[in-house]
């Protein structure tokens, strides 16, 4: 199957602050799955973003990209009280699994060495497929994989490899950023992938809305 695209209302890893407006503006869109981030805006803000994404019938992603205990454990509390159906990120620490194992909500935890803002991507291949073996031991469904923002030398080699050797989903995120990119993502066949500022920073209709912009992503994905 092809991947997903998850349209995030984000730039430069925040939630921009006319999120709700932008949605609103896209929600007929045949695109199903939609997200933020857990910075950028308040949280009051954040609930009324989310539930006009459930009333329009959208599957709904929390991205937390803080990376504290504290922080990661609030984000999952927040991503569970709000009721979305997946929260993306955190820092794999053992109180937000044992938070969220029971939880009616799919968890897709950071995998490698993932700090800063925007986040980077530390690690080797090998190490990132231990943990995403030991991540599907323990229940969890899927990570989030920073590809194209790896320190190393060929991303999109490490995002083929991690896809087909991971025994769980995987979400590519993070600077997709071009149609030649989406084009990789569709070669890696991930279950997912994040776009967010490249729609906002307009790199498809140069010219063109939020709404152009994702309209003509969409059309790039029905030709690959």
């Amino acid at each position: 199957m092809d991947p997903k695209i998850i349209v995030m209302l984000t730039y430069n890893d925040r939630t921009v602050e006319h999120a709700l407006e932008v949605f609103e503006s896209c929600k007929d869109l045949p695109v199903e799955f939609w997200g933020f981030k857990n910075v950028g805006i308040p949280t009051s803000a954040m609930r009324r973003l989310h539930d006009a994404m459930k009333a329009a019938g959208k599957k709904t992603f929390l991205e937390v990209v803080t990376y504290t205990r504290e922080s990661c454990l609030e984000g999952a509390k927040l991503a569970v009280d709000f009721g979305f159906d997946h929260l993306m990120g955190t820092i794999l620490f053992p109180e937000v699994w044992e938070y969220l194992k029971d939880k009616p909500i799919r968890y897709l935890p950071f995998v490698g060495e993932v700090s800063g803002s925007p986040s980077l991507l530390e690690g080797s291949l090998a190490d990132m497929l231990g943990q995403a073996a030991r991540y599907s031991d323990v229940g969890i469904p899927g990570v989030d994989l920073l590809a194209y923002r790896w320190t190393g030398d060929d991303p999109e080699t490490l995002a083929k490899e991690f896809v087909a050797g991971a025994p769980l989903q995987v979400v590519v995120a993070g600077s997709i950023s071009s149609p030649e990119r989406i084009a990789a993502v569709q070669y890696i066949a991930p279950w997912a992938f994040t776009m967010g500022s490249a729609l906002f920073t307009r790199n498809f209709v140069p010219e063109g809305s939020f709404r152009e912009n994702l309209e003509k992503v969409l059309d790039i994905m029905d030709l690959l």
